[in-house]
């Protein structure tokens, strides 16, 4: 009876154990220091995967993450990267190491292309030379550029607008030729406007400089700034400024890790809008913080920022219905409380 017993608990034991094995990934996270590769790295270990982050910190920061390992290289720098990444296993490589400052596009794009596109090259070389087949990459609707209808499907026409746009479309593009080629396997999540911060308030987007219109008006709110600028109202919108899809940065972690998933079953090159499905303008935005405040917002009007598309909405039933994405932050005033808390707790 004993001898039943210890088999039993063997069994039970055995099966725990493969179970956490299936489902716990080992994730390198290239750009895991910044905005949403915070949120993905937190998000990750908090659905007990193990992360390695990557990260050069030009503009990530070492507060943000915690309990793991780190790898300090630029991605432009191959030789160091193959010596860090050699004979590494990895489940998954999510990557968000990129400039993405459109203003600073149009004024350098060589900056940009070298960056975005010879950096991620790097990457995938030494992730092929070492077996690692599954890649989810940080991608943005500014591949789009003017949008020719409503909502923003996968397959809307490409135009993007500004060195920026460019840069990541180009590596979706090479993604897509690799992918033919090899045996990589590689999701690309293209991101409306990524906003909001960990429900903890311990991280948030603390970008240098910042050009996100949230943060933008909570600094304005907190260092009683005269004015807000709002660039253009004379867009063809609703109030003459820019419409904008706000995601949760949250909601965008859970998406990549959904990415992994849907790559144990499917081979090759795909690519997910991920947004709300919902525009809000400059001046909706403005209103919805007044009321989460309780503070009034002025703001100064000034000329349009370039580079700057009128509206930005995406259509995101394929992520749901393809990859069971379920984003939680489905309101705008959640989104702007989250942030809101992160802000005003002067971390930043």
């Amino acid at each position: 009876m004993k001898l039943y017993f210890q088999n039993i608990l063997y069994l039970i034991i055995s099966f725990h154990t493969q179970s956490y094995r299936k489902f716990t990934m080992k994730l390198l996270i290239p750009g895991g220091a910044g905005y949403i590769g915070s949120h993905m790295v937190r998000y990750a270990q908090e659905h007990g995967h193990e992360v390695v982050v990557l990260d050069d910190f030009s503009t990530g920061h070492n507060w943000a993450i915690k309990d793991c390992e780190i790898l300090c290289v630029n991605l432009l720098d191959q030789h160091k990267l193959s010596q860090l990444l050699n004979g590494r296993y990895f489940d998954g490589v999510i990557h968000f190491a990129a400039k993405s400052l459109v203003e600073e596009s149009i004024k350098n794009p060589d900056l940009y292309y070298i960056n975005n596109v010879v950096g991620t090259l790097n990457l995938v070389t030494e992730m092929l030379k070492n077996d690692l087949n599954n890649l989810v990459f940080s991608s943005t609707a500014a591949i789009f550029g003017n949008p020719e209808m409503e909502n923003i499907s996968e397959d809307h026409p490409k135009n993007p607008i500004n060195p920026y746009g460019k840069s990541k479309l180009m590596v979706e593009n090479m993604l897509e030729d690799i992918c033919l080629a090899n045996e990589l396997n590689a999701v690309c999540l293209r991101y409306f406007n990524a906003a909001g911060a960990h429900d903890s308030g311990e991280i948030g987007e603390a970008h240098n400089p910042e050009t996100h219109l949230i943060p933008n008006i909570f600094k304005a709110v907190l260092s009683n700034q005269s004015e807000l600028k709002v660039f253009g109202n004379d867009y063809p919108t609703k109030d003459g400024t820019c419409v904008r899809d706000y995601v949760h940065v949250t909601d965008l972690a859970q998406a990549h890790l959904l990415g992994l998933e849907f790559m144990q079953k499917n081979n090759g090159f795909s690519a997910f809008n991920l947004g709300n499905g919902d525009g809000f303008s400059v001046l909706e935005l403005i209103e919805s913080i007044e009321k989460v405040t309780n503070i009034k917002i002025p703001y100064e009007i000034q000329g349009r920022r370039e580079g700057d598309p009128s509206v930005l909405v995406s259509k995101n039933k394929n992520a749901i219905e393809v990859l069971n994405w379920n984003p939680t932050y489905n309101d705008i005033n959640k989104i702007i409380k989250s942030a809101w808390n992160w802000h005003n707790r002067e971390k930043c």
